[in-house]
């Protein structure tokens, strides 16, 4: 497995992120969906990266070298706040789609 798909992400400070492992091959990431990614580091904890799906590339959403053995609670609010983040975008894009239908735009 080369990384996984964050699914959900609990809205408690110590609450769990709940994932989906991803083969090596795995296409873009959709637009707004963030994946993770974790390998040891050099000397201890984990070197934790997320990127995060936009509508024509991924980004670096965040880098966390040498993070300790907690690292999703480490990460976890701004996986939080980026998901919160995304949702509202989409659902304001929605409704912006919508009213310019209804007006004929």
């Amino acid at each position: 497995m080369h990384s996984a798909l964050v699914q959900r992400i609990s809205n408690r400070s110590d609450g769990p992120l709940d994932v989906t492992w991803l083969a090596a091959g795995t296409p873009r990431l959709p637009l707004g969906r963030i994946r993770l990614r974790w390998e040891s580091a050099s000397r201890t904890g984990w070197d934790v990266t997320a990127h995060l799906g936009l509508t024509t590339a991924e980004v670096l959403l965040g880098s966390w070298p040498a993070a300790p053995d907690d690292w999703p609670r480490l990460v976890r609010p701004t996986l939080y706040e980026v998901t919160g983040l995304c949702a509202a975008l989409a659902f304001a894009t929605d409704a912006l789609d919508l009213s310019n239908s209804l007006a004929g735009v």
